[in-house]
């Protein structure tokens, strides 16, 4: 998120180049970037289900296309201040939607958005851009909650490439509409300089850290990050000579860090399911999963395959055989499959 934050102050760097198709670049230098670590990872292509590819979609149309139409449509009515402020209720969001939070989630998600409205004031702007950053809004708890249920089976190298790959058309059709042949065109030196930064920091290095971290806190706790989204612009500001940070500024920073602070101090963890490596983790699901659970369709998850077919039979006597189990069977502990390596978990005996 801090990586994320530091796209205000490079969006000044390339604000001459035209928008959409600019945007369009950034995304495929990503996706080819992703998609290059996929296959250094030696992970193959993970044909996604309806539902998974409906989801898929969906992040890249919110979470990525349209986020960048409405941050820029906002800031065009009300500035930069006006949806920063508002994004700096995404950890509060995240920790009311997340079941149920702990009062200390809520609390410290309060204490960030409090240093985040603090860091970046709240400024002045009109209806049309106060609805554009509540869209803006919505589309970042987009980014994070449609790529829950994706990430256990595809991973975050996966869904981060899938989804750069998807914004791709998207934002090009968007341009060609808004810009029509204008919407590309040759960049200066410090433009495509800028273009290449938001390609490799703060799209590729950014999700994957991001998607990675999710299964790992949640998002309720990982929320509390976005937070550091302020922090980030008022540190590339200053690098760049945009600007020195004010007291409020600094004051707002350190309000965000002891939110962050509060929140990570009530997150425990159990010691019997240590976390897996950082590379499974990025993997997401073994390299022999491509569309079923491994061994085929039809395979009991504790054992053998349910059916006769396509591999070797249940022992006589199995609860799936119609028979009753032997003692020895019965008394023996089943061993869970191992979890999908994106949520860090490991195999584990079922009593």
């Amino acid at each position: 998120m801090f990586l994320v934050g530091t796209l205000a102050g490079v969006s000044g760097v390339i604000g001459g180049y035209p928008v959409y198709g600019g945007q369009a670049l950034r995304y495929l230098a990503a996706a080819v970037l992703l998609l290059a670590v996929a296959r250094a990872s030696g992970l193959r292509f993970l044909r996604p289900r309806p539902r998974e590819a409906a989801l898929l979609v969906a992040l890249a149309l919110f979470g990525l296309a349209l986020f960048n139409v409405c941050v820029i449509e906002a800031t065009r009515h009300g500035g930069p201040v006006l949806p920063g402020t508002v994004l700096g209720a995404v950890p509060l969001v995240l920790a009311l939607i997340g079941g149920r939070p702990s009062p200390r989630t809520v609390g410290a998600a309060a204490v960030v958005v409090s240093g985040t409205t603090l860091a970046t004031g709240l400024g002045s702007g009109d209806l049309p851009g106060l609805l554009w950053s509540l869209g803006a809004l919505g589309c970042e708890l987009a980014f994070t909650l449609l790529a829950v249920p994706l990430l256990p089976r595809f991973g975050a190298v996966r869904v981060s490439a899938y989804s750069s790959v998807l914004a791709v058309p998207l934002l090009a059709g968007t341009g060609w509409i808004v810009d029509g042949t204008a919407m590309l065109r040759v960049p200066s030196a410090a433009e495509a300089a800028g273009l290449a930064y938001q390609a490799v920091v703060v799209t590729t290095v950014a999700f994957l850290l991001w998607y990675d971290a999710l299964p790992r806190i949640g998002h309720g706790t990982a929320g509390l990050f976005a937070g550091l989204i302020p922090v980030g612009a008022i540190v590339t500001g200053a690098v760049l000579g945009l600007g020195a940070p004010t007291l409020p500024d600094l004051l707002g920073v350190a309000l965000v860090v002891a939110g962050i602070a509060i929140g990570l101090g009530g997150t425990h963890h159990s010691p019997a399911s240590p976390a897996a490596s950082p590379r499974d983790a990025l993997a997401g699901p073994p390299r022999d999963l491509v569309g079923e659970p491994p061994g085929g369709p039809g395979d009991d998850p504790y054992g053998g395959p349910l059916s006769g077919t396509g591999g070797s039979s249940r022992a006589a006597g199995s609860p799936a055989a119609g028979g009753a189990p032997s003692p020895a069977a019965a008394a023996a502990p089943r061993e869970a499959p191992a979890s999908s390596p994106a949520t860090g978990a490991s195999a584990r005996r079922l009593p």
